[in-house]
Formats: structure tokens, sequence, C-alpha cells
């Protein structure tokens, strides 16, 4: 198979690289300046193609690759110069031709850039979408893929320059704010004129220059001139067969566009494993709202009481049944005032099927070690129904005032039945239920009195209601509970829990320019959380009677706040190539909780430094470096000191006394973007060290575990290590390639507890490796391959996992009205002590029909066609110093026969 792909790819870089010449030249102005980021392209007067383009590099170099023996009209265009024409006549020899442009007027030079596949205006970067199309596209992603400098995840999410994506937009209004998977899977492909990607992003005009946007991104999406005013979209359904089963797909999207408002409408049922939002989705989707305590040092992070009835991986398990629908609005009530919101609500019937071995060393006392070896099966049934509501208002009535409101409702019905099964353990069954609901505010006030004076003013709230219920039913009895009763046929162990959230945060900002090049910023600002804790154990006996455990230990009835006054004080400077912005806040904390009849308050104060630099080596050339002191609290979950199940055989306990813990963190990014050659580098260290770190103290009997949390030892400081880079290039207009690494290595502590009089410390390091390469081409008349090789190793202290995974794509567009689209993915998983070795591969195929200006499009796609049975994973426990080989089951292969009619 190997032999084959090398083949493959040599003919199709033959054929590319055959028959072609190379222009290049130097663009200057009269005065004989290098002109930097100069457009060049050249038409072939034959086929009215362009056949090449090129943008100048800092030194004012281009270079094209063109047909041999071919006529071509070149045409160059910079702002504030006149545009340039001429015309060029290739043979088989290389041509060189210097160009001079003169000052003028910029009229004609937009119409020149509208043309080009790739322009830069200031942060934006603008691609034109057909240059980069071969006809086999359907959906966003499938372009954003093919663009230089831009990557697409599995799951939707965008990273353009090494950075995240953080918003899509579509002509200026929010699409589905805070998540860019419902744009990249939705937003078809058709639809696309211009994306730009608007790097150093900020909303808010008023902070624009005062703020470090750097990692800041966005995408713009620029509509087809025939689908603006106008309804636009498509209707899908398909039917199909897996195995004995009927599978079918009905999938309707509707958009409307217009400078008043807006509307997106977005429907989908299936029960093939497309999955529009998995629960994953659901709980990182922020809604757009922003973290406006990033610079006060600390964290004070509301974590969830979720029962980890996720266990979706993308769109693959043993049985999925989707119900999805979402809209998303805007509309400008004037010029000045936005509204805009969505809707998302989703519904998921999911069977999970997992068999794993899993080996742990345990170490006694006594310094000998016991080997514990368990192999098992874990099934469960999920009901999952998730709703996402957000409305949104903007008022700018002028350049000095921006006032916004937002309010996001996040709420869920999630129930799972499972069983487990295991070689040291008889059957055991457990029931999870819970009814999550959060309610999430903001207002944010920014009025610039002049250029001297900036005000801002920010606030935000979070409600959050928690229910987890949790139910185990046993042969054997897990713990030994105060109050339980032993002697049961089975036994039958519940927990219910209702964890309540407010929190505030609030502040407010001054920023005094003291040159157009450097700022004072000060900073006041609040942090206020009120929580409650309560829950409570009990058992059903075989009678069917309750019994109540009403020992102290066995329930929670806690009362947290917590509190903290800050004031910061930044100053951000300009001088040269470089950005300086030092700072430090000062904090006065507060928390009290209340629990077991006493209360526990504590106050103190820290000051808190920060430091940012940046080096602008060019202008798309960057290295930034972040330095951060922070203090990190813990919420109430764990200081409510009653026993808690986290599983069925595991129990934790809270800890009142527990105190914040400190952390550094160091982190140093290079980036660079050439437009000459579409080259892109990025590079990111980062280096944390937590001292006085949070840490679970835990007793194992057996397979069980009761563990607790104390503040470890500040001689044993919790490190983590990490890397990335990625070089991309993309060249000869049909070819893009990049290799990535990343690399994390850990090293954690915990404690060990032998017995209530003897416990030890616990160190664990672990080391991941992954690199990736890429090659892909982009033709519009032959097939384009994508060859893809991803390496992972994972080095835990008990075992070295590998895993290879190369995979390989086939897009074609033929005969102007089929597309025939496929993707083979292998993969290999071993680890080093040579007690497991498998392979699993997965092929999908997709053939489309057409024909051009018709509404109709008749498609034939299978998925898993090697009817592959199950994923593998491996996985490392710092807590158990665990490892563990699974076998997850993935759903059959599939084939569906679907209609889509366009609007």
């Amino acid at each position: 198979m190997k032999n084959i792909f090398f083949v493959v790819l040599f003919m199709v870089t033959t054929i590319g690289f055959s028959q072609n010449v190379k222009f290049e030249g130097v663009i200057k102005d009269t005065t004989g300046v290098a002109l930097e980021m100069a457009n060049i392209m050249a038409v072939n007067q034959a086929t009215k193609a362009m056949d090449g383009y090129s943008i100048t590099n800092d030194k004012g170099r281009f270079q094209i690759s063109l047909n041999a023996n071919s006529t071509y009209e070149v045409k160059v265009s910079y702002v504030g110069f006149q545009p340039y024409t001429t015309t060029i006549k290739t043979t088989t020899e290389n041509i060189v031709k210097n160009i001079v442009l003169k000052e003028g007027t910029l009229l004609k030079e937009i119409e020149i850039v509208k043309e080009m596949p790739v322009s830069i205006s200031g942060d934006t970067i603008i691609y034109n979408s057909d240059s980069f199309r071969n006809g086999t596209e359907r959906k966003l992603e499938d372009v954003l893929k093919k663009l230089p400098g831009v990557e697409v995840n599995k799951d939707g999410e965008i990273q353009v320059e090494g950075k995240k994506v953080q918003k899509v937009m579509v002509e200026g209004k929010d699409f589905f704010d805070g998540d860019t998977k419902i744009a990249t899977k939705n937003i078809p492909a058709d639809a696309l004129d211009k994306i730009q990607v608007l790097r150093n992003y900020n909303e808010v005009t008023n902070l624009k220059g005062l703020e470090n946007n750097e990692e800041n991104v966005a995408i713009n999406i620029k509509l087809k001139e025939g689908k603006k005013n106008f309804w636009f979209g498509d209707m899908t359904a398909g039917i199909g067969v897996g195995h004995t089963d009927e599978r079918y797909i009905v999938n309707p999207k509707l958009f409307y566009y217009s400078p008043k408002y807006s509307l997106n409408v977005i429907g989908n049922r299936n029960n093939i494993g497309e999955l529009p939002l998995t629960m994953q989705d659901y709980f990182k989707f922020t809604g757009g709202f922003k973290n406006m305590m990033k610079k006060g040092g600390s964290n004070f992070n509301v974590s969830s009481n979720d029962l980890g009835i996720l266990g979706l991986r993308n769109n693959q398990a043993k049985e999925i049944d989707t119900k999805f629908g979402a809209a998303n609005f805007s509309y400008n009530p004037s010029k000045a005032w936005t509204l805009s919101g969505f809707g998302i609500f989703s519904s998921n019937v999911t069977d999970i099927e997992t068999n794993s071995k899993s080996t742990r060393t345990d170490r006694l006392p006594d310094g000998t070690s016991v080997v514990i070896n368990e192999t098992r099966q874990d099934v469960s049934h999920q009901k999952s129904s998730l709703g996402l509501f957000k409305l949104s208002s903007s008022y700018v009535p002028s350049e000095k005032v921006h006032f916004d409101y937002d309010a996001l409702l996040k709420l869920s019905d999630q129930k799972e039945r499972s069983g487990v099964f295991s070689s040291l353990l008889d059957d055991i069954y457990t029931n999870k239920k819970q009814n999550p609901f959060s309610f999430n505010q903001n207002i944010n006030y920014y009025y610039t009195l002049n250029d001297k004076n900036v005000f801002a003013f920010e606030m935000q709230h979070l409600y959050q209601d928690e229910d987890p219920f949790y139910n185990a039913n046993l042969a054997n009895q897990p713990f030994l509970l105060t109050g339980y009763q032993s002697g049961q046929s089975r036994n039958d162990l519940t927990q219910s829990r209702y964890v309540k959230t407010n929190k505030i945060d609030g502040k407010f900002d001054y920023y005094y320019m003291v040159t157009p090049k450097s700022n004072i910023n000060l900073t006041l600002g609040n942090t206020y959380s009120y929580q409650n804790f309560n829950s409570n154990i009990f058992q059903i006996l075989d009678n069917g009677t309750q019994n109540d455990l009403t020992a102290a230990e066995n329930t929670n009835d806690v009362n947290y706040s917590f509190n903290d006054v800050f004031m910061g004080l930044h100053y951000k400077f300009i001088t040269g190539k470089f950005t300086f912005n030092p700072g430090f806040s000062v904090h006065n904390y507060q928390t009290n909780d209340e629990q077991l009849g006493t209360s526990n308050k504590r106050s103190f104060n820290r000051v808190l430094p920060d430091f940012y630099a940046l080096w602008q080596l060019k202008k798309a050339e960057t290295l930034t470096y972040n330095f951060s002191l922070n203090n990190n609290f813990t919420d109430i979950n764990k200081l409510a000191q009653g026993y808690v199940f986290s599983n069925y055989n595991s129990l934790f306990s809270g800890n009142r006394m527990l105190e914040n813990s400190l952390s550094q963190v160091h982190s140093l990014r290079y980036f660079k973007y050439n437009m000459f050659n579409f080259e892109n580098i990025f590079a990111n260290i980062t280096y944390t060290r937590q001292v006085d770190a949070v840490k679970n103290k835990v007793l194992f009997t057996g397979l069980n575990q009761v563990s607790s949390s104390v503040n470890m030892n500040s001689a044993f400081a919790d490190e983590t290590f990490s890397g990335s880079g990625t070089y991309g290039r993309s060249f000869l207009r049909y070819y893009k390639a990049s290799l990535g690494a990343s690399l994390n290595w850990s090293k954690f502590n915990n404690l060990r507890v032998y017995s209530p009089t003897q416990e030890s410390i616990q160190t664990t390091e672990s080391f991941t490796q992954n690199y990736t390469a890429r090659f892909s081409t982009n033709y519009k008349k032959i097939p384009n391959l994508e060859f893809a090789y991803n390496f992972t190793v994972n080095d835990f202290s008990s075992d070295t996992f590998y895993v290879d995974s190369p995979s390989v794509t086939l897009e074609y567009y033929f005969l102007d009205a089929f597309s025939f689209t496929s993707e083979y993915s292998f993969y290999h998983n071993r680890n080093k002590a040579k007690t497991s070795n498998n392979e699993y591969d997965f092929l999908t195929a997709s053939l489309m029909y057409q024909k051009k200006d018709s509404k109709w499009e008749w498609k034939l796609s299978g998925t898993n066609l090697l009817d592959t049975k199950s994923i593998n994973d491996s996985s490392f426990n710092q807590l158990g110093g665990s490892s563990s080989f699974s076998s997850y089951i993935v759903q059959p292969r599939y084939l569906i026969l679907s209609v889509k009619y366009a609007l």
C-alpha cells in the first residue's frame, strides 16, 4: 500500500511541475524603494484564467509559476500607486522582470485586488473563495482546509497561524457566537465570496491599541451577490441501510442576509452518527463570553458537577440517534443598535460499549509491589437533551460610546444507565441523571472622553444550579460507611447532590494615553462568589425500605463565600520594534465556609506581577513573551468534608482547611507568515510551576479508593513543560504542505495513604509526543490527493504506548457534474511491554451528481466501508499510577442514498 501511495504522489507531483516556467522580479517605487505586499497576477490570454499570483516580500520580490509557451497579461497593484499592466510571452526559459510603480489613485487598484486569490489590508487577510475551490467542496470547512495558513480539525475548530479562531461572522453578523463548529459544518461552500481573517481582533473599537490582542482571531464571511437579500440554503433527505437496520438523515438549512437583519435556521435528524453538537461541545460552548479577569492574577473557576455523561467521540459510538435544531438571528433597529441571538436544541440517544485492560502496580509499605490486572466491559445507554439560548444587544451611537448586554442560558436533561462486567468484581449497575442549569449575563460600557482618556466598565454574573443523582447496585459492599446495613443480597447505594452558585465579576478600567505609543491602565475589580452544597447518601434494603446514612461523614450542608478585591496597574509602551506591558495587581482575599456547625474565615493580601513583551521582527513576524503569577482557588466542591461518590468504587471527602496554590507561567511564542511564498511558521513553549497545589490524598483498597484533598508541600511542586510548532507552506498554487510537532512533559505529586499513620508522596511523570506531516494538492481538472501521517508516543511511568496513523483523502470533480470524495485512515496501536498490538482502519466514500446550475444533487455515500468494529486507546491515571488499553465499539457500515435541493 505504501508503494502505491508514493507512486501516485510522484505522478501528481510530476504533472504539476512539468511544463512550468518561473516568472520573477522586484517591484519598486520611482525612488527605488522596494514595495512590500504588492499584488501581482498573471491572466492567461487564451483561457482567460488566472494561472498565477504573488504578493511581494519585504524586499519587493515576487515569484510566479506559469505555463510554458503561453501569453499572459500581468497586472500589478499597490495601495496608493497607479495600477500597472503589461503583456509577457513565456517560452521554456525562466523570466526575470523588475517593475516600477508610480504614485496615483486607488480606484482601479481596488478592482484588481478583488480578483486576487489572497490579499492583505492592514490586519486583515482576504481570501477569494473561488480561487481555492476545485468543485468537490460542499461546506465552509472544505474551503478553509485549502487556504494557506488555515487549518480545520475534525471537531470543526479553526486555527489560523497557530491561533484558535474565536468567532465566525457572516456579513459582519455573529454566526452562533462562541462556537465555530456550527459554521464550518453548515455554511454552504457555493455561497462564499470572500473569507476575511481578522487578526488582532477587538470588537470594541474604543480599546483598539490599548490592549494586547495579538492572540485574537476572527473570521468574517462575505457572501456572493446572489445570496444577499434572498433566501438561500438547501434541504437534504436520505435513506439507507446499516446491516439489518434502516438508516436515514433529514438536514434542512435556511439562510437570509440583508443589511438590516439576518436569519439562519438549521435542522438535523439522523441515526447515522452525524452529530451537529456533542456533549463536549455543550460544556465548552461559551456563547462568546470572554474571560474578563484574565489580567487580574486570580483564578477562581466554578467547577462542573457533571457525572461524566459524555462518552461521545464525535460521530463514533455503537449506536447514535440525533435530533438537532438551531436558529440564529441579527437585527438592526437603527445604525447604532444591533440585536442578535441564537437558540440551539439537541437530543441524542446513544449506546456505548468499551472493552478494556488495565494494569496498576501497588507499592506496599514494606517496599514490595503487587501488580493488579483487570479486564472489563462497560456498556451504557444515554439520553441527553440540551438547550442553549443567547440574546445580545450592542449599542454604538458614536466612536466614543459602546454599550453591550449579553445573556446566555444553558439547560439540559441527561440520563445514563450502565453496566460494568469486571474480572475482579461481580456485575455492577449504575444509574445517573442530572438537570444542570446556568444563566450567564454581562454588561459592558466603554467611553472615550478624548484622545487621552478612555473608560471601561465590565460586569458579569453567573447563576448555576446542579443536581447530579447517582445510584450504584453492587454484589459486594464497596466501603465501610457509618450506618450502613450489611448482609443484603445486593448493595444498592444512592447519592443526591445539590449545588448552587452565584458569582459576580466586576471591573473598572481607566486608560490614559501618555504618548501616542504609550498608555497607563488603572484597574479596580472585584470577584464575589457564594455557593451552597448539599448532599446525602442512602441505601435501599432488600425489603425495599430506605436506610438514610445520616452520620456527619455521609452528608454535606455547606455554604461558601469567596471575595477578591483588587487594584491593578499596567504600563504599555512601544519603542522601535518592541512593545512592553509590565504590571501588577494588589489583592485582598476573604473566604468563609460554614459547615458542621462552625464557620472558617480567612483573609490575606497578595501582590501578583505580570509581564508582556512583543518583538515585531517584521510586519508578519513576531516573538512574544508572557509571564504571570497567579493565585488559584478551589470552589466549594473540594471543601465539603462529607463523602461524595465519584464512582461506584471511589469516595471523595473534601477538606475545609485547603488554601490557595500559587503558579507561575512562562510562555514564549514565535510566529511568521510570509505572503511571498505562503510560508507560515508557528512555535510555542510554555512552562508552568505550581506550588502548594491542591492534590489528592488516596487510600487504595484493592480496586476501591477513598480520597481527599490536601495542599501539597511546597517542596514538591507540580511542573509542566509543553512545546509545539508547525511549518506550513503553499506553493505553485497547487500544493499545500505542513509539518507539526507537540511535546508535553508533566510531573505531578499526590499523597498515597497506606494506613492512618503511614503515607508517602507519589510522584508520576508522563511525556507525550505527537508528530504530524501533511501534503495536499488542489487542481481543477485532475484528481486531488491529501496525504497525512500522525505518530504519537505516550510515555508513562508504567509503560509506553505508540500510535501510527497514516491517512489519504481523494477528491475528484469530473464530467462537469460528478464529485467523488473518499478518505482512508489506518491506525496501529502498540505498547513497549508488547502486551498489546492491534490495527484498525476506516474508509468512507461518496459519489455526488449535480449538473451545472441545477438545484438538485444526488449522493451515494458509505461510512465505515471496511466495517471496522472498534477503535483503540491508551491512557494513564496519575492518581492510581495505572495504565489502561481500551477498545471502543463503533457504528457498523452504512450506505446512504440522499438527495439535496438548493433554494
